[in-house]
């Protein structure tokens, strides 16, 4: 069985920055292994790449979300992530990575992939998100590095 990986907007991005070549060199290994897992991502993702300025980065990005499950956000989803910003897991100001949070735990990924160390790839927050995701019935969920699968 193939895990299910979610990938956050930080992924595809990374895959079209080349300002820090290392981080670049290792989603794009990841890419060319996607096929490996059940790869997915959310409507907030889609949303967060249309809003780039250059339209050649637009249909990079396009091109990479063809290859990928896009999860519709539900009004679910949404009350999670508030709940997550309710509990403190997440500062209002970041409510779309607590909605990529939401997506992900609710669609059931075994791993959440992020290049966002502030807001989502660290020890801290996945231990708050699945704490609280424990007190509320849903699964656990492990958010990582794109390096680390």
């Amino acid at each position: 069985m193939k895990l299910r990986v979610y990938l956050d907007t930080s992924v595809f991005s990374a895959c079209c920055d080349n300002r820090v070549l290392e981080r670049q060199a290792a989603t794009q290994e990841f890419w060319a292994r996607r096929g490996e897992f059940d790869v997915s991502t959310s409507g907030v993702a889609r949303d967060e790449l249309q809003q780039a300025a250059d339209e050649t980065l637009q249909q990079k990005f396009q091109s990479l979300l063809a290859h990928v499950a896009i999860h519709p956000i539900t009004q679910e989803m949404k009350d999670l992530a508030r709940l997550y910003v309710a509990a403190g897991v997440f500062a209002p100001s970041m409510f779309n990575d607590a909605l990529h949070v939401a997506a992900a735990v609710l669609t059931r990924q075994d791993i959440l992939l992020s290049w966002n160390f502030r807001h989502l790839v660290n020890r801290r927050r996945r231990a708050q998100v699945n704490q609280l995701n424990i007190s509320q019935g849903l699964p656990t969920i492990e958010i990582i590095s794109p390096p680390e699968v």
